[in-house]
Order: structure tokens, then C-alpha cells, then sequence
């Protein structure tokens, strides 16, 4: 039995850890009141409520 490999248009997992490589090196250096800051901008940036 051969399994067939299907090209992905969408790589989920790869977009996921691009921005998670992003994230990390914007707040590397950030202190955990900065590293807050920034979380409540991106949030008003998307206009996205907190869980």
C-alpha cells in the first residue's frame, strides 16, 4: 500500500512558529511590565479582548 504525499497550500505549523520567532524577538529584553505594555497594544492594535 503506497501513501501518497499532497502538496500543502497552508503549512499551519510553520506559520505558527514564524510568529512565535517574531514575537520572541521583539520582547527578548523586555522586563515583564514592558513585556505587558506590549500585550495590551497588539491586542488594541487587532482589537482582540484578553481571555
Amino acid at each position: 500500500m503506497e501513501t501518497t504525499k499532497k502538496e500543502k497550500k497552508f503549512d499551519a505549523v510553520k506559520m505558527m512558529r514564524d510568529i512565535r520567532d517574531i514575537i520572541s524577538s521583539e520582547t527578548q529584553n523586555m522586563s515583564f511590565d514592558e513585556l505587558k505594555v506590549y500585550i495590551k497594544q497588539k491586542l488594541a492594535e487587532n482589537k482582540t479582548k484578553p481571555l
